[in-house]
């Protein structure tokens, strides 16, 4: 699969690195912008108030699929009703909102633990095949929480994983009974 990732940070950077290993093809873009054409999936990983700031300098997103890892951390910017929603205003097509409740400084170790992490997600229907197999390529077990209707809530928890930041973040993990 072909990925651009807008943002060559700790979760840009990051994710790059592990579809690379997947065995995807990552173009990473920088504050520069570039071209998003060939993509087929467009992952926005930049600070929450530089969405349409970082969007507007890239070409080629329109009827993209785009998975927004963005963090309303420290404070909601903007007059959209979600970040998934802003990023669904450059893109116009399908829209996810995932790994902005996983640590990055944890993506090294992901692959190293005795059963697979959870990342929650949330996804306009036509976007779930695509996360779920990113996640899934990044070394994480897909967890749907709602689509994305439920994106803003699903921002606003945040807080609940920013809460343990004190031990360096944490993996974790949902599964049925007997599952673990």
């Amino acid at each position: 699969m072909k990925i651009v990732t807008l943002g060559r940070g700790m979760i840009g950077g990051g994710l790059a690195g592990l579809w690379r290993e997947a065995g995807h093809e990552v173009k990473e873009l920088g504050r520069d912008g570039g071209d998003a054409s060939d993509a087929d999936v467009v992952l926005v990983a930049v600070p929450g108030d530089q969405i349409s700031v970082a969007l507007a300098k890239v070409t080629g997103l329109e009827g993209k699929i785009a998975i927004d890892a963005t963090n309303i951390m420290p404070a909601r910017q903007g007059g959209f009703p979600s970040y998934a929603d802003e990023v669904k205003s450059f893109t116009h097509g399908p829209v996810a909102k995932s790994f902005n409740m996983n640590f990055g400084a944890l993506f090294g170790a992901v692959r190293e633990q005795r059963v697979r992490p959870s990342n929650w997600y949330v996804a306009d229907d036509s976007a779930r095949e695509i996360t779920e197999q990113l996640i899934r390529d990044a070394g994480y077990d897909p967890v749907r929480v709602g689509d994305l209707s439920r994106a803003r809530d699903f921002e606003n928890a945040v807080w609940l994983l920013m809460g343990i930041q004190p031990v360096g973040g944490v993996f974790y993990r949902f599964a049925v009974p007997g599952e673990l």
